[in-house]
């Protein structure tokens, strides 16, 4: 596949219609409690027909698709699938905060083989190939953290999926240094790949949440571990539908501490 077109295509699609709408789109509620924006709807449209012209045999699972839909290409796609988050970060969007994204990528045999996020406010794409490397914006990710201890660590957290007592504890008595959180699933996964914190945990992500991000964290030589939403499940193998809790970090040595940390509230 021509990753240098889907990068361009990504960067297109949020610079003529993303960008112009922000700070003054009017948004509403899902089902799931969640905004969704014109803007969401137009840049899913868009990246769709692009894709399917170029790519007419593989078909796109979409956010801002139905159940039903999303279903569907889970179970009838031989030729592998399209997973895109159109924007992520809408209510971010939506506030006139700048952390939002496009996120995409490209899943076979239940395994991600390409991921791409671009950040149009910094003009940041980051981009993954399964076993061959992440990038952002052409420059190679390799992470090569000096922390060696989770009280040394700049921790990504997302509280409101959390189970109440370890949120109180996160937030009251943290194994970490310090803590943030910037409203973007997408987003999140980047900065963890590009060394800016070295913790991280998420505990509902959704397919088009994580697939593309957890390729290029993996791929910049970071460590992680999906579950079922319980620290102690193992991973999963086929990626599906059901919300997982992700927890990743910096190596594979933080990763054991980390999770080592958090099974005492499973």
């Amino acid at each position: 596949m021509n990753i240098q077109w889907l990068c361009e295509l990504i960067k297109e699609s949020a610079k003529r219609e993303l960008l112009p709408r922000f700070r003054q789109v009017a948004s509403r509620r899902k089902t799931d409690g969640s905004l969704v924006t014109e803007s969401d709807l137009a840049v899913q449209q868009h990246i769709k027909e692009s894709l399917l012209a170029e790519y007419p045999q593989i078909p796109l699972l979409g956010e801002e698709m139905s159940g039903d839909e999303q279903l569907g290409i889970l179970r009838h796609a031989p030729t592998g699938y399209w997973c895109l988050d159109p924007l992520d970060g809408t209510s971010n969007y939506v506030a006139g905060m700048p952390c939002f994204a496009i996120s995409l990528a490209y899943i076979l045999d239940g395994e991600v083989s390409i991921g791409i996020i671009y950040d149009p406010l910094r003009d940041e794409c980051f981009h993954a190939l399964a076993g061959e490397g992440a990038w952002l914006n052409g420059e190679r990710l390799q992470l090569t953290s000096s922390v060696s201890g989770l009280d040394e660590c700049l921790a990504m957290i997302d509280f409101k999926r959390l189970a109440p007592k370890l949120a109180s504890r996160l937030a009251t008595e943290p194994p970490y240094r310090s803590q943030r959180s910037i409203g973007s699933v997408a987003l999140d996964w980047c900065w963890l790949a590009a060394g800016r914190v070295e913790l991280y945990l998420h505990g509902g992500a959704k397919l088009w949440d994580y697939a593309a991000g957890s390729l290029i964290h993996r791929e910049a030589g970071g460590a992680l571990k999906l579950t079922g939403g319980h620290v102690s499940l193992p991973a999963e193998g086929p990626l599906g539908l059901r919300p997982r809790m992700a927890i990743a970090a910096a190596n594979e040595s933080l990763l054991r501490d980390w999770l080592g940390w958090l099974e005492q509230f499973d």
